[in-house]
C-alpha cells in the first residue's frame, strides 16, 4: 500500500503533493514502483493534527480517486467521516481506511452498503492528543479485545469477514515501547484478521534510530520486513519501490529456506 496524503500537514510529505495533479502523479509513480493499493487521504491524523471540515476533506480526494481508479491499482481512502466514506465509494474507491475503526455515527452503514473492503485500526484517544501520555495495562490485550469488538460490529452490520483488514495502530496512542510489543504480537493479531501495518518513516523509528523524518528510510524497510516476517497481509509505506524490493529478496529468501 502506497501512502497519496493529499494534506498541507502529514508529518512526513505534508505539502508536497497537496494539488490533486501532483497527488494523481504521485500516485502513478508509486503504482508503478510496485503499489499495489493507493491510499488516499485528505486529512492528517499524525500527533497534534487538527480535524478538517469534512467538505476540505471531499475536495481534496474526490479527483485524486477520479484520477487514479484506472491506475490498475486498488483505491483506498483514508478518512473516518461517513459521508467521505459514501463519496470516495461512489467515485470509485476499493478500500475505506478508518483510524476510528467504523466507530463514527453512520460509518458501519456507509460501508455495509457497498461491496467495498475496510481497515479497522485501534487508536487510544484522538490525534490532537493521542502522544500526550499513552497507558495501558496489558497493550496487546487491549488493543487485540478491540479490534475483535470491531470486527464482531462490522459482522454484525452485515459485513463479510473476508472484506476486513485490521490495523494495530502503530504510534496511534502507544509509546515505543507499546509498539514494539504489538509488532512482537503480529501473529496473534493475524488469527483476528488479515493485519494492515503502518510502520513507515514514524516516530518509533527515530527514536530507535536517532534519525529525523526524511532519513528513515532503513529503518522502514527493517520495520516494514519485521512486519511481514510476523504474518502482516499488507505493508503501507511511503518509499514503495524500496520496500518491493526489500520484499523480493525476503520471499525468494523464504521460498527457497521452505523449498
Amino acid at each position: 500500500m502506497g501512502v497519496v496524503n493529499v494534506t498541507p500537514d502529514s508529518f512526513s510529505d505534508g505539502g508536497r503533493y497537496l494539488g490533486a495533479e501532483q497527488a494523481i502523479a504521485h500516485g502513478l509513480s508509486l503504482r508503478e514502483a510496485g503499489a499495489d493499493i493507493l491510499d488516499i487521504g485528505g486529512e492528517s491524523t499524525r500527533p497534534g493534527a487538527e480535524a478538517v471540515p469534512p467538505q476540505a476533506e471531499l475536495d481534496r480526494v474526490l479527483p485524486v480517486i477520479e484520477g487514479l481508479r484506472e491506475s490498475g491499482a486498488a483505491i483506498s481512502v483514508d478518512t473516518s467521516k461517513p459521508e467521505v466514506m459514501r463519496a470516495a465509494i461512489a467515485a470509485g474507491a476499493d478500500l475505506v481506511n478508518d483510524v476510528c475503526a467504523l466507530s463514527e455515527p453512520g460509518a458501519l452503514a456507509a460501508v455495509a452498503q457497498s461491496a467495498v473492503g475496510l481497515c479497522l485500526m485501534h487508536m487510544q484517544g484522538q490525534p490532537r492528543t493521542m502522544q500526550a501520555n499513552p497507558q495501558y495495562v496489558d497493550v496487546v490485550a487491549e488493543v487485540a479485545a478491540y479490534l475483535g469488538q470491531r470486527v464482531a460490529a462490522a459482522q454484525a452490520a452485515g459485513i463479510a469477514r473476508e472484506r476486513i483488514l485490521i490495523d494495530p495502530g502503530f504510534g496511534f496512542g502507544k509509546s515505543l515501547d507499546h509498539n514494539l510489543a504489538l509488532l512482537r504480537a503480529l501473529p496473534r493479531l493475524a488469527s483476528i484478521a488479515p493485519v494492515l501495518a503502518g510502520l513507515s518513516r514514524k516516530s518509533m523509528l527515530g527514536l530507535i534510530t536517532g534519525r529525523p523524518v526524511e532519513d528513515r528510510l532503513a529503518a522502514s524497510l527493517a520495520a516494514a520486513l519485521a512486519a511481514v516476517a510476523r504474518g502482516a497481509a499488507v505493508v503501507r509505506v511511503h518509499d514503495v519501490k524500496e520496500t518491493v524490493d526489500a520484499l523480493k529478496v525476503w520471499a525468494a529468501i523464504e521460498e527457497n529456506g521452505n523449498g
